[in-house]
């Protein structure tokens, strides 16, 4: 790949920290309207960074609220091939500690209601047995490698990395009862947030490589003995900011090593290829126009009248 170009969409807690960075804010209209907040176009060891905070400036949506087609269309108007998300999440792991970070490679859906698909008006089936980006999620990996070796100035700052996990999506906007949260445990779930879903699948929709750092900030509610909920969330917030100082080192440290993502081709990256249907002669040609920064290279310039 000649150039990469990485969008971050910021969760809560970092979406905070990134805007305090500063650049060049843009504002995008897409076909599903504006998106969350304006995108921050910054530059980050040497490679062009877009910043997007999926709660919108001041947390704005809650997470069934989020207007997640227009975020991820938002990014790829911009270019962005690489999409780096993070989400402050529940641990529903013993040993997945409060302010841990990790690396997920699974996602089950237990949303309700929210958009699915770019696509309403054609048949679109993208592959999605592996929801995250293997590329990413080795460089993201090898990132980690560096800064538990000690190579890295920002190690001081850097806790336990997990190397894999499954996030249960829940549509919220309330925590999950105790035995939901049991029972979560069961289907075997590592961490439980609110906002992986529809996103991931989206952005394989559109074609971007996509990656998730979750940021475990408590034991959601199957651990027992746990204080008031008045008292757990001023755990969350409490955690939340060790884990984003901690993700924003490793952030860093991965985009200071982003030959992996030029030389190695992301899968995402073809994820229409056969994905497509409805014959293209039969979309509406206004859809296909609607849609073309989406899904423009499938269709030559004649095919969209």
């Amino acid at each position: 790949m000649d150039e990469v170009k990485v969008g971050v969409i910021a969760g809560s807690g970092m979406g905070e920290a990134l805007a305090e960075e500063g650049g060049e804010a843009i504002t995008v209209e897409t076909p599903f309207g504006p998106p969350a907040s304006p995108i921050v176009k910054t530059r980050w060891e040497g490679t062009d960074v877009f910043v997007l905070q999926r709660h919108g400036p001041r947390h704005a949506f809650n997470p069934s609220a989020v207007p997640y087609r227009a975020n991820v269309c938002a990014l790829k108007q911009l270019g962005v091939t690489h999409v780096l998300a993070s989400a402050a999440v529940g641990s529903l792991r013993e040993d997945v500690q409060p302010g841990e970070l990790m690396i997920l490679d699974q996602l089950i859906d237990r949303t309700l209601g929210r958009p699915r698909t770019f696509f309403d008006a054609a048949a679109v089936h993208v592959e999605f047995a592996e929801p995250f980006c293997p590329v990413m999620r080795r460089w993201l990996i090898e990132a980690a490698d560096r800064l538990s070796g000690g190579g890295a100035n920002e190690q001081s700052d850097q806790r336990r990395v997990h190397r894999q996990g499954t996030m249960m999506v829940m549509e919220g906007p309330s925590f999950s009862t105790r035995a939901e949260s049991r029972m979560y445990r069961q289907w075997g779930g590592d961490v439980i947030g609110m906002t992986g879903l529809p996103e991931a699948r989206l952005a394989r929709e559109a074609e971007m490589a996509y990656a998730s750092l979750a940021m475990p900030t408590d034991y959601d509610s199957w651990k027992p003995g746990e204080a008031a909920s008045e008292s757990l969330l001023e755990e969350i917030l409490g955690n939340l900011q060790v884990a984003v100082a901690s993700s924003l080192s490793l952030v860093r440290e991965a985009l200071r090593h982003t030959g992996r993502l030029r030389r190695e081709a992301s899968p995402a990256h073809r994820a229409l290829d056969h994905a497509i249907w409805t014959q293209k002669a039969d979309i509406d040609p206004a859809e296909v126009q609607r849609l073309q920064p989406l899904w423009g290279r499938h269709f030559p310039t004649h095919d969209a009248g």
